[in-house]
């Protein structure tokens, strides 16, 4: 994309974007349990919080340990989640160091574990 004075810039994605792709998952449903948060759930379990805009909650890992191996490799944007932090969750700013096409692996890998937690009548059906 080209700026006003002409400088080439490297595209980003957007918040609306991120929202689509979680939407795009096969069961996934947007929902609001906390006034101004958004959440992206499968079944009744949230595997995105994008309640911000500049930033998504993720499960990045099965414990803490895991999920530390991404606040390690990009520690100016990707923290601890308050509250659930402890079970692997992390929240990555958008628009930082870490790469869109990471961002979106990440989804896949956190929408991928929580499916993988719900009793099998509770999961999405798979394409095929």
């Amino acid at each position: 994309m080209e700026t006003l004075d002409g400088e080439l810039r490297e595209m980003r994605l957007t918040a609306a974007e991120l929202l689509e792709y979680c939407l795009g998952k096969p069961g996934a449903w947007q929902d609001e349990p906390w006034e101004g948060d958004v959440v992206a759930k499968v079944s009744d379990k949230i595997f995105a919080f994008l309640g911000s805009g500049d930033s998504v909650g993720l499960k990045c890992g099965n414990n803490r340990e895991e999920a530390d191996e991404l606040v390690d490799t990009y520690p100016e944007d990707v923290t601890k989640s308050a509250y659930i932090g402890r079970s692997g969750w992390n929240t990555v700013r958008l628009g930082g160091a870490v790469p869109d096409d990471e961002i979106l692996e990440l989804v896949d890998m956190s929408y991928q574990t929580i499916v993988g937690k719900l009793p099998k009548s509770r999961r999405p059906p798979v394409a095929t």
